[in-house]
């Protein structure tokens, strides 16, 4: 089940971008102080890098991720879910045109 809304947060209204526009985000802390952040990846190939674990959320669009250590893209479209380890990188590559729509959850 895909996340359509995100009810009792705060949203930092200005928002985080990355690699020349290509990621942009958008951070949210719920009333618990636990953190999120919901964005979008336009068409590029990227390698973000992780401290805490985190799951990607794809909300709308597709992508293809590789985690570190890994020569296998995997596809995620709209409704499922990819884990990363903490203190690791992956690469995401986006052909979609409208990009791939996300919730990163942390930790």
């Amino acid at each position: 089940m895909t996340t359509e809304k995100i009810d009792n947060i705060s949203v930092a209204t200005k928002a985080s971008v990355y690699f020349d526009g290509k990621c942009i985000s958008h951070g949210i802390t719920f009333a618990d102080g636990s953190k999120k952040s919901v964005g979008v990846i336009l068409p590029a190939t990227l390698t973000f890098s992780t401290g805490a674990p985190e799951i990607m959320e794809c909300t709308s669009g597709s992508c293809e991720y590789k985690l570190s250590g890994s020569d296998a893209w995997v596809k995620s479209s709209a409704g499922e879910k990819f884990s990363i380890p903490g203190n690791s990188k992956f690469d995401i590559r986006v052909a979609d045109a409208g990009g791939y729509h996300y919730i990163c959850h942390f930790g």
